[in-house]
C-alpha cells in the first residue's frame, strides 16, 4: 500500500481496549504497533489488532478526523467498527496484500 494519510483504530480484542491513531504510511505504522516497536499505550495494553481504517486525501484531513474520533463516545467507536467489520477481524492482511 503506497503512502497515504490514514486514520486507524486498533483493538486488543473484540470490545476491548481501543486506540485511535493517524499516519502517512498505514502498513508501516501498523507493523510497528504489531511488533511492539512503539513504546507506550499500544505496547502496554497489547492493542495490536487493526479493526478499522480510513484513507484520506491529505494529512490535514486525516488529523481532523483523528481528533473527531478521539472525542467520540466509546459506543460510537464500537458502532463504527461493527458497521464495517462486524466480526472484528484483523484487517492487517487487507492492507499488506
Amino acid at each position: 500500500m503506497p503512502k497515504q494519510s490514514a486514520v486507524y483504530i486498533l483493538a486488543s480484542q473484540r470490545n476491548g481496549t481501543l486506540y485511535v491513531g493517524v499516519t502517512s504510511n498505514l502498513s508501516k505504522r501498523i507493523w510497528e504497533h504489531r511488533n511492539d516497536c512503539v513504546e507506550g499505550f499500544t505496547q502496554r495494553y497489547g492493542v495490536h489488532r487493526l479493526v478499522h481504517y480510513e484513507m484520506h486525501e491529505s494529512m490535514l484531513a486525516a488529523v481532523a478526523r483523528e481528533k473527531q474520533l478521539k472525542k467520540w463516545r466509546r459506543e460510537w467507536k464500537l458502532s463504527l467498527i461493527e458497521a464495517g467489520n462486524p466480526d472484528w477481524q484483523d484487517l492487517w492482511e487487507e492492507i499488506v496484500s
